[in-house]
Parts: structure tokens; C-alpha cells; sequence
């Protein structure tokens, strides 16, 4: 059995349909709501603040996924994720499960250092800071050595269906509404996006590698790095739309935030805007030569196709 903890996100509903097509056809999706990906997955309604529930979810799971999210509410974020977190590490220790946990890049510095597996952590702002204690809390549990433990590790998202982030809500959602595109704070700073359906295949294919466990790895992103310039003339193109856009700056989203409570939670982003995003996948790319990379161009594509 492989269970999926906090299955109704993009990557964990990408990460059911690779598991099953793929590893195995015993899988059980965990939320407080689970929806079916593949007609034969078993569903458990838990609740992750819960350690009970979250034991019985896990019972009997040879590798557990922590795919969980929370809404882009800081308070949420201090209060709710670590203890999801500590729940999902002792129910897979006292089952003796694997487990396996989708990161993002909060925890570093926003800035224009290559980022790689062994970048040091140096949060700005405290959902940040969140997301460091929580990656260090996984790293002790790796390094406890009582059951095999890994850090999948992803930058930010762009891709098809309900994918959340930046890049889907001010430029590809709005291209596909017809609308011009926004581009926060900088057009001419190179940003590394990672898609969807690849970090879940990836996901799913170092879980199933006994020897991927022990360590952290960085899923694989294309290595062009456009601008935001380029990547709004490329979607604009693939979509049939002009190739314009709008730079919001960072003072007039600063100066949103005071009245908006959701621009206000993603305002400790917006440094990493300013600067070059380099994420570096060289690892797993070493490791899984085969692994096929959606480029760019194949992503935006696939997107109008929807």
C-alpha cells in the first residue's frame, strides 16, 4: 500500500494517476475530503492535526507521501503545519513506513545564488521560516535513521488544470481568459518554474528507489531559465494573443497588500522577483537520465490543449 497525506492538491492528484499507471495498484488517498483519481484507489477522510486519525491513515502503508497544503495564511501556516508534519513522522515510524516529502524553496535566500541540495537555509519572512523548521524536522528524522526518509524538493509551480502559484494566476490563466498578462515586480530576472505533472512522476519515482532515500533532492525543471519577457511572448504566442504585457511593481503590491489580506500573505515573496531564480535539478538528473523534462514550449502547449 502507498498513501498519499493531503491528496486533493494538483501534485498530489498527478502523483495517484503516475503511482498507479506506474508502482502500484494499491493506493490510498488521505484528506479530510478525498476525491477518487483512479477508479480503484481506496479513500480515508482524516484529519491531520489529528495523531490518531492520521495513525489510522498510515496503518499497513509501506511509503507515505506528505503532499499536504494549507491556504497562503501565515498564521494557519505556524499553528497547523508543523503539527501535520510531527503527526505524519510518528504515524509512518509506527508503522514502519517510508516516507516521502514534497518541499518547496521557501527556506532559502531570495537571491541569485544557484540554488542545489546543499544550499544552507536562510528564510525571509515566517511562512519561511515555517517551512524551514518543518524541512529541518524531516532532516532529523532522516538522520534518526528508524525508517527510510527523503526530501523531494520543488521550485515554483506552472501547469495544467488547477496548478497554483504566481505564473498560473497573472499569466497563463489570464492569457486563457483573454486578458493581458501581469508580471510581478521584474520582467528580465530568469526564473526557474517546475511542471506540475513532472514533479509528481518525479515524486513517484523517487519513492519507488530504495536508494533515493537518505537524502534530499531537487525535481527537475528545464534549464532554459527565461525572463518573465520571454515567457510571456512565448505563452502569448502558443495561446494566439499579443505579445504584451504589465510589470506590477514591488511598492504598488506592497502598498496592495495594506488593503488586501491575500496580496498582503504573499508579500514576503516578492524579493525572489527581484533576482534571478536558479534552482538546480543536476542531481536527479544524474541519477534518472531517462526521466523526460517538459520543456517550456511542451508545457504551454499542453496547457491550450486542455
Amino acid at each position: 500500500m502507498q498513501t498519499i497525506l493531503g491528496a486533493n492538491g494538483q501534485i498530489a492528484t498527478e502523483l495517484a494517476r503516475t503511482l498507479h499507471q506506474h508502482h502500484t495498484g494499491a493506493l490510498r488517498l488521505v484528506s479530510r475530503n478525498p476525491r477518487r483519481v483512479n477508479e480503484d484507489d481506496t479513500l480515508m477522510a482524516a484529519n491531520l492535526l489529528d495523531a490518531g486519525q492520521t495513525a489510522q491513515a498510515v496503518k499497513g502503508s509501506r511509503i507515505v507521501y506528505f503532499t499536504a497544503g494549507l491556504p497562503p495564511d501565515t498564521k494557519l501556516w505556524e499553528e497547523q503545519f508543523p503539527v501535520m508534519l510531527r503527526n505524519a513522522l510518528q504515524a509512518c515510524r509506527a508503522a514502519g513506513a517510508s516516507f516521502a516529502y514534497f518541499d518547496n524553496t521557501y527556506m532559502y535566500s531570495q537571491n541569485s545564488q544557484i540554488q542545489t541540495e546543499e544550499t544552507r537555509f536562510a528564510p525571509v519572512g515566517r511562512k519561511g521560516r515555517v517551512r524551514a523548521a518543518m524541512a529541518t524536522m524531516v532532516l532529523q528524522e532522516m538522520g534518526r535513521g528508524d525508517i527510510p526518509v527523503l526530501i523531494a524538493r520543488a521550485p515554483e509551480f506552472y501547469g495544467p488544470g488547477k496548478t497554483q502559484s504566481f505564473t498560473n494566476a497573472l499569466i497563463i490563466d489570464r492569457l486563457k481568459a483573454g486578458k493581458r498578462p501581469l508580471v510581478p515586480v521584474r520582467d528580465d530576472t530568469r526564473r526557474t518554474l517546475i511542471w506540475t505533472p513532472d514533479a509528481s512522476r518525479a515524486l513517484a519515482t523517487l519513492g519507488n528507489t530504495p536508494e533515493a532515500f537518505g537524502q534530499t533532492w531537487h525535481l527537475p525543471c528545464c534549464d532554459e531559465r527565461p525572463t518573465y519577457k520571454t515567457f510571456v511572448t512565448m505563452a502569448s504566442r502558443i495561446f494566439g494573443r499579443p505579445p504584451s504585457y504589465s510589470v506590477i511593481g514591488k511598492w504598488p503590491l506592497i502598498i496592495a497588500g495594506i488593503f488586501s489580506k491575500k496580496v498582503r500573505e504573499i508579500r514576503e515573496l516578492l524579493p525572489r522577483y527581484e533576482q534571478d531564480n536558479l534552482f538546480d535539478s543536476s542531481k536527479f538528473k544524474r541519477h534518472f537520465p531517462e526521466f523526460p523534462v517538459t520543456t517550456y514550449e511542451e508545457g504551454l502547449e499542453l496547457i491550450r490543449k486542455e
